[in-house]
């Protein structure tokens, strides 16, 4: 308000109780965008609290440091230093505060996600031709330090990549930043209202020689496409073993999974999935990732494969003979399936029999790729394939057994840890009928299976 100053003064037991509170979200002293070589390209300092020749510190402890050394959050001198890399770029943060370091790495990246959403592309030439964005979105997503908006589509309200003129009824910031739905504005129409989720998980595993497996993971992700109108109100159920477990429900009669490590999209009730696991929100228009889980669960390979390698008494030729084995139900196909068998680096004259797909060789990775484009669950196929070998091998000519087996792979309409979609309830004071679709898609991982 205008000739009116506001003073605000905080009493000493209530200032001692803030201030633990106040230091963790600190925030940052300023920002910084460098290059591969550790050169400013832009920066912003917030508070004017450190010296913005801090940068020569950071080129000593990352840049010019050896790899095992390095670390993402590090102290010098009573400053913290946070740090992400991008592409060509480093994007760093520094604060002289005792500042939550989740917090600054995680805006790092978010800064990150809205310049790559103005620039399509975030690398150094994309921030050298557009200074004046640039500076004007670091402005706009932190104010003295603190994290603000960091959704690409509310700034792209006010902050235009052409030149325009603002109209008087423009000067208003958008509702989306004073309501309590920052990432959602008012008054979206679509004329078809639908919401499509993907059920995304991908199988991280390790197999040894002999068929055990020595580590199995599954990173899942729930991925929304959203074209609903107006202000929504949504609720997912998924078949949750902890609320099964708070309704009473026994959950051996149902199968349910136990999810670990859930990260939700800010747009998540929070205190309401805490108190009775419900997942409720309001939507962003269009793309976005609704939450991420992981499992750690054993899991016995989806696809399985054996090698058998034949060196031969000559030494001149070496063969392979490649079993592959889809150990899902025969109702699944695996689509676009890739097996990467290693090779020694000095064969040549390569000769292939497979019974499926086609076997190509590609010597700059020295390995052997069987490609099959549809692998229905429970067949298995053979491969062989023979190579060439020079009289005069390599010393190290044995290593390439030590390289395992990758496969890469997409099964749809299957999850391998048994997620479902119980139910995705679409409410909207206006009362249209909306479509939900719901797609299940199962990925590989780091996918290795060991030769010895």
């Amino acid at each position: 308000v205008q000739g009116v100053d506001l003073v605000v003064c905080v009493l000493p037991k209530v200032r001692d109780k803030l201030r633990p509170f106040c230091d963790t979200m600190a925030g940052a002293s300023a920002i910084f965008i460098m290059d591969s070589r550790g050169k400013v390209i832009i920066s912003r300092n917030y508070r004017s609290e450190v010296p913005m020749t801090i940068t020569e510190r950071f080129q000593q402890h990352v840049i010019d440091a050896e790899d095992f050394a390095v670390k993402p959050v590090f102290c010098e001198d009573g400053i913290n230093f946070a740090w992400i890399p991008y592409n060509n770029l480093y994007l760093l943060a520094v604060t002289q505060r005792n500042s939550n370091a989740t917090l600054l790495i995680t805006f790092l990246y978010r800064l990150a996600e809205v310049f790559r959403a103005y620039f399509n592309e975030l690398e150094e030439e994309s921030i050298k031709d557009n200074f004046v964005i640039t500076y004007e979105l670091m402005d706009e997503m932190m104010d003295n330090g603190y994290p603000q908006t960091t959704e690409a589509k509310v700034l792209r309200e006010f902050i235009k990549t052409q030149s325009h003129q603002i109209a008087v009824e423009q000067m208003r910031p958008p509702t989306s930043l004073t309501s309590a739905v920052s990432w959602r504005v008012e008054g979206i129409v679509h004329k078809k209202n639908e919401i499509f989720l993907d059920v995304v998980e991908r199988l991280n595993l390790v197999v040894s020689a002999n068929g055990s497996v020595l580590h199995s993971e599954i990173l899942g992700a729930l991925k929304m496409k959203s074209y609903l109108s107006g202000m929504p109100e949504l609720k997912l159920g998924l078949n949750d073993k902890l609320l099964f477990e708070a309704a009473g429900r026994p959950a051996a009669r149902t199968k349910s999974v136990e999810m670990e490590d859930i990260k939700f999209h800010h747009c998540v009730r929070l205190a309401r999935f805490e108190n009775d696991r419900t997942i409720s929100f309001v939507p962003p228009d269009g793309e976005f990732e609704l939450m991420s889980y992981r499992l750690s669960t054993h899991v016995k390979p989806l696809i399985w494969v054996e090698a058998v390698v034949d060196p031969g008494h000559s030494r001149s030729r070496v063969e392979y003979m490649v079993k592959v084995k889809s150990q899902f139900k025969s109702r699944s196909v695996a689509n676009n399936v890739e097996i990467h068998i290693p090779v020694p680096s000095d064969v040549d004259s390569p000769c292939f029999n497979a019974a499926v797909g086609a076997v190509r060789y590609i010597p700059d990775n020295d390995c052997v790729v069987w490609s099959i484009k549809q692998f229905q669950g429970q067949k298995d196929f053979i491969m062989s394939a023979s190579f060439g070998l020079p009289s005069v091998g390599a010393d190290n000519r044995d290593a390439y057994m030590k390289v395992p087996i990758s496969v890469k792979f997409e099964i749809p309409y299957f999850t391998v840890s048994g997620v479902t979609v119980r139910y995705l309830k679409i409410i909207e004071k206006s009362g249209y009928k909306a479509l939900p679709w719901v797609r299940y898609i199962t990925q590989n991982g780091d996918y290795q299976l060991r030769m010895i």
